[in-house]
């Protein structure tokens, strides 16, 4: 995308976008030039992607192109200088001028910053203060050079720690995360978009929106969570049990005796022998053997 900026002002600029770009005296015009020389309306520039064609409004305020005065309409391209009044502009492409280095500058007072997202702006990061007026014009406190943004398009106020951002009757509209807004907080890690120029936001970290992660406990695979809990812990010994197997053990270590009664015929066997013997002991004492 190319820009047009006045030549001894590198930060006096801005986009080339479709569908035209106008150039005056008059505030409305995307670039105001403050010379008694330049018609309210002077010209403007008609973009159709990157070919730009100049046209002069009134044929009694000719603008010059490379030093040939232009009454009616001629193309532009990259480097052309046009002298309108006094003022000299030219038309640049950003991708070809030398490339500052990522401007990072630490959010004071406040502590919210807005870091631009668009390629040309170079990630320079703007702090922001209790009130912060943002648009085109030279008297706003962030200005930003771009063709569709009104002079004075919204107002960022810090309060009580909050950032809340106010559109000012732009006229292409200002959106946070995508949705257009009149006024409406803004928060940290929000995308806040003035017109096409899109920041994102950064500030002090808000306690409401801190979330608090707590660890679980490992699961083993095919038991709930109380079962694997149950299973690393170690088992106590039941003391019913452990008393149990003691006394069990005490008593299979001592013979065991099994007491048969015994029959009567053996009995009776015992009481006839024991009588004849008697009896022949008392026979041989007779003489009888």
């Amino acid at each position: 995308m190319l820009k047009l900026r006045f030549k001894n002002n590198k930060h006096n600029a801005v986009w080339l976008v479709e569908p035209k770009v106008t150039i005056g005296k008059a505030a409305k015009n995307d670039l105001v030039v403050d010379d008694a020389d330049v018609a309210e309306f002077h010209a403007e520039i008609l973009v159709d992607h990157e070919q730009l064609t100049l046209k002069v409004v009134d044929a009694a305020s000719p603008v010059s192109v490379n030093g040939t005065q232009v009454t009616s309409e001629q193309p532009l391209s990259v480097n052309d200088v046009l002298v309108v009044g006094r003022a000299q502009l030219q038309v640049v492409d950003p991708k070809q001028e030398p490339k500052a280095a990522p401007t990072l500058v630490r959010a004071e007072a406040t502590g919210w910053s807005l870091k631009a997202n668009h390629p040309a702006l170079s990630s320079k990061v703007f702090n922001l203060g209790v009130n912060t007026v943002v648009g085109r014009a030279n008297d706003c406190d962030i200005v930003l050079a771009a063709a569709h943004l009104s002079r004075r398009h919204a107002q960022l106020t810090v309060k009580d720690g909050l950032l809340y951002v106010k559109d000012l009757g732009s006229a292409n509209g200002t959106f946070v995360n995508g949705s257009q807004v009149n006024e409406a907080r803004v928060k940290r890690g929000d995308e806040l978009r003035f017109d096409t120029l899109s920041f994102g936001v950064m500030g002090p970290a808000d306690d409401l929106d801190k979330t608090t992660v707590r660890e679980m406990p490992k699961k083993v695979a095919g038991q709930k969570p109380a079962a694997a809990a149950a299973n690393k812990a170690p088992r106590k010994p039941d003391l019913k049990f452990r008393e149990e197997l003691k006394a069990s053990m005490a008593s299979s270590a001592e013979p065991q005796v099994e007491d048969k009664p015994r029959s009567s015929a053996f009995t009776g066997l015992s009481v006839l022998v024991l009588v004849l013997a008697g009896v022949g002991y008392w026979a041989w004492q007779q003489g009888w053997f």
